[in-house]
């Protein structure tokens, strides 16, 4: 049953995360292309947004190896 659990869990991060880094980068590349000129700017804000979102994936992997190896 933990097995199922964690596969759940996993799964769900991933979907989850894929959704968001998608969302962020579909809206940065929107917004470079009306102001160019905030190029690196928004850039910046995308890959702090991008590393933060990629943060919940690692921590389902996390709590995952608990549920298997508990």
């Amino acid at each position: 049953m933990n097995f199922i659990a964690a596969a759940i869990a996993v799964a769900g991060a991933a979907i989850g995360a894929s959704l968001g880094n998608g969302k962020v980068i579909s809206t940065a590349i929107e917004s470079i292309a009306r102001q160019p000129e905030l190029q690196s700017r928004l850039q910046n804000l995308m890959f702090i947004g991008v590393g933060l979102i990629e943060a919940v994936p690692i921590m389902a992997v996390v709590i995952a190896f608990l549920l298997i190896f508990q």
